[in-house]
């Protein structure tokens, strides 16, 4: 197939004509790496795509600078059957080229240098940096065996062989590596705490902390500790998970809040997709860790949903931008802290939260400060410490 010019294409749209990215998003065949995906109909039901059987859709989806889900819970497209429509979280992708190459910049690699691609997915990662720098320099690790084993397939048939790992990152990483650049969300504390070990010193991780966008950077000083900031920059990763789907979440206080009775307010702010307005919950993460959202459009009528492992709930409904109806419920007021956010954002005009700077202890505790503003994530504690 003729690939090569929508390659290019894809290149001039994902790095800038003298980055030395360029050159590698040009030369990788990306369609071989995603032969089927997973796409959304009208409905809102996962859809299969077979590549081989539509090549022009096949390379139209390939060379646009998207992410393609391959894995829906338990099932991978490559093991799927025309008519499945599996229920779920995406558990796997192939990033969006532009993306992966922000990501390749955040971590700093260099000739001669060991890198670590933390989170395989479809391979696209490893191929550029093998591309770039050489197989002897990459490996690239994920907790799924299907992901690892055919994406070395798929990355061998392209002439390019990394080191292919198999691991629960979250309890051990293999070796040692002067970069990790991880393109899953890791989550401060033990979540983060085998990555670093693997981490040498002097060397430079670029990763997302779970439930957030917030890119983190920094490099391991000799005591062990990273020292970075935070981008300004954001993404959204997938969290990692050490079984073959993530856990059945919270599922029934979802359920509560939907239907549930609590103290009822009137809200201050209109009710807003929390999930896609990333720096709201990126600070929300850091205020109230923990938490998980949803939401719901119904013609005019917009509900957001907030609930807590510790039994909290919050649900906030009104017609377009309406001041909305709220309930909560639980030890603690989860659509109060939301407000206070905005209330801050809107006092300010800004979060503290881009630009700040950060130190990951070997414990994997995530401090962050700006000017006297501090928090830290993943401590035991079941209480932050934020502090303005």
């Amino acid at each position: 197939m003729k690939w090569k010019t929508r390659a290019r294409t894809l290149a001039d749209r994902a790095a800038d004509p003298d980055s030395r990215w360029h050159a590698p998003v040009a030369g990788v065949a990306r369609h071989e790496l995603v032969p089927r995906w997973w796409d959304v109909d009208d409905a809102g039901a996962w859809v299969l795509r077979d590549g081989p059987s539509d090549p022009e859709a096949w390379l139209d989806a390939a060379y646009a600078d998207r992410s393609l889900v391959t894995r829906v819970g338990t099932l991978h497209a490559d093991d799927a059957e025309r008519g499945d429509r599996p229920e779920g979280l995406p558990t796997s992708s192939a990033t969006l080229p532009s993306l992966v190459v922000r990501m390749l910049r955040h971590g700093r690699l260099g000739e001669g240098l060991s890198v670590l691609d933390l989170g395989t997915g479809a391979g696209g990662l490893a191929a550029y940096a093998c591309h770039r720098f050489g197989d002897a320099s990459v490996t690239s690790l994920d907790v799924d065996p299907y992901l690892v084993g055919a994406a070395g397939d798929r990355l061998a048939s392209l002439g390019y062989h990394p080191k292919m790992v198999t691991a629960d990152a979250t309890e051990c990483v293999p070796g040692r590596y002067d970069r990790i650049v991880s393109t899953v969300a890791l989550a401060p504390g033990s979540g983060l705490r085998a990555v670093l070990g693997a981490l040498e010193s002097g060397g430079r991780i670029a990763t997302t902390l779970a439930r957030t966008s917030l890119v983190v950077t920094g490099w391991k000083n000799e005591n062990g500790d990273v020292i970075g900031r935070v981008e300004r920059d954001m993404a959204g990763f997938m969290l990692t998970r050490s079984g073959d789907d993530y856990s059945p979440g919270l599922g029934e206080l979802f359920a509560l809040a939907r239907e549930g009775a609590g103290a009822a307010s009137t809200g201050r702010y209109p009710v807003v997709d929390v999930a896609n307005a990333w720096e709201l919950r990126s600070m929300l993460e850091v205020t109230t860790p923990g938490v998980e959202v949803g939401y719901e459009v119904g013609g005019r009528r917009r509900t957001a949903y907030l609930v807590h492992p510790d039994g909290s709930w919050a649900r906030a409904s009104a017609e377009w931008t309406d001041p909305p109806e709220v309930v909560q419920s639980g030890p603690q007021k989860l659509w109060d802290a939301l407000e206070r956010i905005r209330n801050r954002l809107n006092a300010e005009g800004s979060l503290p939260l881009l630009g700040a700077g950060v130190r990951i202890t070997p414990d994997g505790v995530v401090h962050l400060s700006r000017g006297k503003w501090r928090a830290s994530l993943g401590e035991a504690s079941p209480v932050q410490k934020v502090r303005n």
